[in-house]
């Protein structure tokens, strides 16, 4: 037997696509819903550094509104970002679906593992992000993080005029369902041959994997991720925040 021992592969790079060119009208009039003030800094800057913050990951690709490219490269320059991660700002379409391809099309040779994530999850923790990535590495082709449900969760007819009294169709078993979360980790040509497959209108791009057939699996994800879609949100993201500058002086 030889003593020679063999380079290790290399380490698999990855990138995070953040499709930030959604109005967000849910949070009222005002700037595109990643732009809001978070604490004095635009959301979607705390979404960028909680993705920069994991060490695996090496490039950002922020997909912009389409007339905001230019507002968004210079509010990502106009901000601390570690110096160790590369950041791109693209263009995106009418669509979350559309915006996510245009992100992966700028994706250079050489990154294997892609994560979307929104960027009206500004808070996710960096443990959170390295679990998806080391799922990935592991084999495994499209990862979610998700947390169990604590209310129970009834599935109805819905209401053909706002207003009326909805009958329920099922009560679904809630220890078998969990809220899914962002980041969401895919092997890069999984997730391509979902985008060029699926046409479906889709909520996120796990749902595109799974229409090819492909096993989507979940790891634990965190109370903090959670999404910032109505003003209460900003309540207690601001508090979140607040915790963390006392806690760890963030």
């Amino acid at each position: 037997m030889s003593d020679v021992s063999l380079p290790s592969p290399p380490e698999a790079r990855t990138a995070v696509v953040i499709p930030a060119a959604g109005r967000g009208v849910r949070l009222g009039p005002g700037a595109p819903k990643a732009l809001r003030a978070l604490n004095g800094t635009p959301m979607l800057i705390h979404a960028v550094r909680a993705m920069a913050a994991s060490r695996a990951v090496s490039l950002v690709v922020v997909v912009a509104p389409p007339d905001g490219t230019a507002e968004v490269k210079t509010l990502l320059d106009a901000h601390a970002l570690p110096e160790r991660t590369d950041f791109l700002v693209v263009p995106g379409g009418d669509s979350r679906q559309e915006s996510v391809k245009y992100g992966l099309d700028a994706l250079p040779p050489g990154v294997d593992i892609v994560l979307v994530h929104d960027a009206a999850r500004p808070l996710v923790p960096v443990d959170t992000v390295d679990a998806v990535i080391e799922a990935v590495r592991d084999g495994a082709p499209a990862v979610v993080p998700a947390l169990p449900l604590a209310d129970t969760v009834k599935e109805v007819e819905p209401a053909t005029v706002a207003g009326e009294t909805e009958p329920v169709v099922a009560t679904p078993e809630r220890a078998r369902l969990r809220a899914v979360q962002t980041p969401q980790g895919f092997d890069r040509e999984t997730l391509l041959r979902a985008h060029e497959t699926v046409t479906d209108d889709v909520t996120d791009d796990a749902s595109m994997v799974e229409q090819l057939g492909v096993r989507v699996v979940v790891v634990p994800g965190h109370e903090e991720a959670f999404k910032v879609t109505r003003p209460l949100d900003l309540v207690l993201a601001e508090a979140v925040l607040a915790r963390r500058r006392l806690n760890d002086g963030f």
